[in-house]
């Protein structure tokens, strides 16, 4: 009988939203309050002066020490995502100089020069969550090879239609799944088909993720006060579904 499902919350990315945070102090803040709530894993983008999001060693290694400070047993995933740097020769350079080394990065498996980067961060102890937007994404990863070496493959749709997410995110895992791939998932999607995308994976046993870079809105339709809610609704639901798993039955959402 499974007794545990992972759940990570995503704190800030480019949302805009009272409580999403920016700085060091407030991403720390916001990462101690999840964890409270119920998140096992921080996922966080950090900010320049300028509050710009940025893949800078010095801003990164800000946050990351302000986190470990408040949480320090909690892993923290940083992105390295080819939104913030689009050249991935630059991205490489960019997270090469890094000092301070984040628990894990979110490296999206379409993005051009992800394998090397992927490889250049394994070199260093890092633990790779490879994001799957597509299923281009998905078949991309089988063909890297790089699965055994990861920690988790994150199934992350990018449709803002609840039907067209689950779908994909449906087409995905069959994909992974097909190809003898083990590893962890996690669910989650974006807007309003979030909720859904982690309805669907909870009621499969996979972990879930949730935060104000994915959702401002809890299950029920109102607009969430923080972080913390948002995990705290998920938690809730991870409870639901574990009792009724352990009934013989699946959590209603």
């Amino acid at each position: 009988m499974q007794t545990t499902i992972f759940l990570q919350a995503a704190l800030n990315g480019d949302r805009i939203h009272p409580a999403a945070p920016r700085t060091p102090t407030a991403i720390a803040e916001a990462a101690r309050a999840a964890v409270d709530a119920g998140a096992q894993s921080v996922h966080v983008h950090a900010f320049n002066d300028a509050g710009q999001e940025t893949l800078d060693g010095g801003a990164c290694a800000r946050v990351l020490r302000a986190i470990r400070a408040r949480c320090s047993a909690t892993p923290i995933s940083l992105t390295t995502s080819a939104a913030i740097v689009a050249n991935p020769d630059e991205r490489f350079s960019i997270v090469e100089a890094w000092e301070e080394m984040p628990d894990l990065v979110t490296a999206n498996q379409g993005e051009p020069g992800i394998i090397e980067l992927c490889e250049l961060l394994l070199s260093r102890g890092v633990g790779i969550e490879a994001g799957l937007l597509s299923a281009e994404d998905a078949r991309a990863f089988v063909l890297s090879g790089l699965a055994r070496r990861c920690r988790r493959v994150l199934i992350e749709p990018l449709d803002s239609d609840p039907d067209a997410a689950l779908e994909h995110a449906a087409e995905m895992e069959d994909i992974v799944v097909s190809a003898g791939i083990t590893l962890e998932q996690v669910h989650h999607g974006y807007g309003i088909a979030c909720w859904a995308v982690n309805a669907r994976g909870l009621a499969r046993g996979h972990g879930i993720r949730t935060g104000l870079e994915d959702i401002t809105l809890l299950p029920d339709g109102t607009q969430a006060r923080d972080n913390a809610e948002l995990v705290a609704a998920a938690a809730r639901w991870i409870r639901a579904h574990l009792g009724g798993s352990a009934r013989g039955s699946s959590v209603v959402v």
